[in-house]
């Protein structure tokens, strides 16, 4: 059964499941305590990252007969991993066409350089001048990739045609030609731009806090289309407000839990830095798009059930998280 089914990846669910010829029960909401009952008589669950895979609610289906449950997505921090293990249950994570999020990522570069999200709120205001608006080009940035996998090496590939200067930092480095690896710190001190590809765990939580901003770049550009929490939300919003950091576009935000995928424009949004930072002219916010395009819907979607048919067979699907 699937969770948290958005209506543009009904087409695919509904295509892959006469491919595969699996029965499918789809629920459009998130799996939380209140819809744990839905799982009886099943065995397997595809998911995103708006389900409630605590130890509680992980117990509850252990008991309901879920031996594997997999993520659409290539995170799973909403999953107790260390309870799912503990009760034997799998956990599988997918991937997807890895150009929707590079080229977004590049595209939030250039509307940074070229002051988009300033000249969006000045033309609506009807003011056409070009004060403030004069841009930079990527072809004389320093550009840091933090963290060179899937996504970070596409977002090289896609601006190997820009003529930047690119870096990276990686604890454990690729065989990427004209790419010059370095330190967190050299990386820091020599970008222009930081964009970061790496995944949320514990210890990179707050990777991006205060004391790493007091030691970038003056003027830094800051991109995040990974996740939120890798920022210290609070400390990006002082150095925004000093000018230490030139600007962000953020794709993700710590504590979108409630806000992301979901229209508020009839209720107050209860996240103070979300807030300030929506109404500042050097930050583009977006809504956890990066990985929305039509192929990346298609691949999630088909990579989630073939790990769950995977394990159906032999118990050992090969994007396995434990």
């Amino acid at each position: 059964m699937a969770f948290s089914v958005r209506d543009d990846e009904l087409e695919a669910f509904n295509r892959f499941a006469n491919f595969y010829n699996i029965n499918l029960k789809i629920i459009k909401k998130p799996l939380s305590s209140s819809n744990l009952d839905e799982t009886l008589g099943y065995e397997l669950i595809s998911f995103i990252s708006t389900c409630n895979l605590g130890k509680e609610n992980l117990k509850i289906l252990k008991t309901n007969g879920i031996k594997c449950i997999a993520s659409r997505s290539i995170g799973y921090d909403n999953v107790d991993l260390d309870m799912a293990t503990k009760l034997n249950i799998k956990v599988t994570n997918s991937y997807y066409s890895p150009y929707s999020v590079a080229e977004f990522t590049v595209m939030s570069m250039m509307n940074l350089l070229r002051h988009l999200p300033l000249t969006i709120k000045k033309v609506g205001i009807n003011d056409f001048s070009l004060k403030g608006i004069k841009g930079k080009e990527l072809q004389n940035q320093v550009i840091g990739v933090v963290g060179t996998g899937k996504i970070g090496k596409t977002v090289i590939k896609c601006l190997s045609g820009f003529g930047s200067k690119i870096i990276a930092f990686d604890p454990f480095p690729s065989d990427l030609d004209n790419i010059e690896y370095v330190s967190l710190e050299v990386l820091k001190e020599r970008s222009d731009i930081i964009t970061l590809h790496i995944p949320m765990t514990d210890q990179n939580k707050h990777m991006v806090d205060s004391k790493f901003l007091s030691s970038v770049k003056d003027g830094v550009l800051i991109i995040n289309t990974a996740r939120g929490g890798l920022i210290n939300t609070k400390d990006l919003v002082t150095r925004l407000k000093s000018g230490k950091v030139g600007g962000a576009a953020l794709d993700v935000i710590e504590g979108e839990g409630g806000i992301i995928f979901k229209n508020c424009s009839r209720k107050q949004i209860d996240n103070d830095n979300l807030v300030i930072l929506k109404n500042m002219p050097n930050v583009q916010i977006t809504p956890h798009q990066a990985f929305f395009t039509d192929q990346a819907v298609s691949d999630m979607v088909e990579v989630s059930l073939k790990n769950l048919i995977e394990f159906s067979s032999t118990g050992d699907p090969s994007n396995s998280i434990n």
